[in-house]
């Protein structure tokens, strides 16, 4: 079936146990993500680009604190804030990333900084900090993006002596955002951006803003956001496992989808989720976890928003 437009979003995976949120703080997030795909929704009606909507889309996400992304992001070893993001345009390939920001309140808008204003696809640290500087950027103190829970997450993984890569008591999913849109002119986009994970050392980067891994889009296939532990994701290649078994293979998204998350992530140990865009307007949004916060609607489908399975 096609959609003229489409569009789904992510706010992470993983044991997301009922009775860790109040019914009210499941509501209220639920909303949230409705409420950005509602405003999605009537970008992509308006003509709005792909790539427009899953920019805007993540800003949100980025802005609000649920989420493991911009203001909310988790700590660092040292009790600080390094943030990592990407975006792709699945009509021409052009595609920016970003990792190690610290100063940026929306990572995915150096990323698309990167894409359109510089020869290169990925900066990295300070290279990407005096880049977004050059760009104008709006720059915040590194605190801006603290919040107590995510403080909390901290003192919790150092009295572990460990990162917090399964969910525990204080931290209960793997926190990344996205966004992964078809527009009226049949185009692709997709968008991630994330703070990492809890205590993370050495400069850690995950899957986001590895496009192929936990971002990629690709009008011949699909746009793909992923959500997991990035260790996975990166060695199996997440976003272009998707859009190559679609490709090569002549699967269709949901069963290239499925595939990727069911067996090839458990294959190493992997969990998580992704949410994906074919050229149709399809929608799939699998995951291996006992939740994941996901919205989505199209031209055909009204704005829907889930938690659980």
């Amino acid at each position: 079936m096609s959609h003229e437009y489409s569009i789904a979003i992510h706010g992470g995976a993983g044991a997301m146990s009922k009775g860790k949120l109040s019914p009210e703080q499941e509501e209220d997030i639920k909303n949230v993500l409705k409420g950005i795909i509602e405003e999605s929704l009537k970008h992509l009606s308006e003509g709005q680009s792909a790539l427009d909507v899953v920019q805007t889309a993540v800003n949100k996400l980025e802005d609000c604190p649920w989420f493991n992304a911009g203001k909310g992001a988790v700590f660092n070893h040292e009790g600080k804030h390094e943030l990592d993001a990407a975006i792709m345009c699945g009509k021409t390939l052009e595609a920016g990333a970003v990792s190690g920001i610290r100063y940026s309140p929306n990572p995915i808008n150096v990323a698309r900084a990167v894409m359109e204003n510089s020869p290169h696809v990925y900066l990295g640290g300070e290279g990407a900090e005096k880049f977004a500087q050059d760009c104008g950027l709006p720059e915040v103190d590194n605190q801006y993006f603290s919040t107590d829970m995510r403080y909390q997450q901290l003192q919790s993984a150092l009295s572990e002596k460990g990162v917090v890569l399964e969910p525990t008591t204080n931290d209960y999913k793997y926190g990344t955002v996205g966004a992964v849109a078809k527009d009226k002119h049949g185009n692709l986009a997709a968008a991630t951006s994330t703070g990492g994970i809890t205590n993370k050392q050495y400069g850690r980067i995950g899957d986001t803003p590895v496009i192929g891994s936990g971002t990629y889009a690709n009008n011949l296939t699909c746009a793909v956001s992923a959500t997991g532990h990035g260790e996975h994701f990166l060695r199996h290649v997440v976003g272009y496992n998707v859009s190559a078994r679609m490709q090569f293979a002549h699967l269709d998204l949901i069963s290239a989808a499925e595939h990727v998350v069911f067996q090839d992530l458990p294959s190493t140990g992997g969990s998580g989720g992704l949410i994906a865009i074919d050229k149709e307007g399809n929608i799939t949004l699998p995951f291996n976890t006992e939740g994941m916060y996901r919205g989505w609607g199209s031209s055909i489908q009204p704005a829907q928003s889930k938690i659980y399975k």
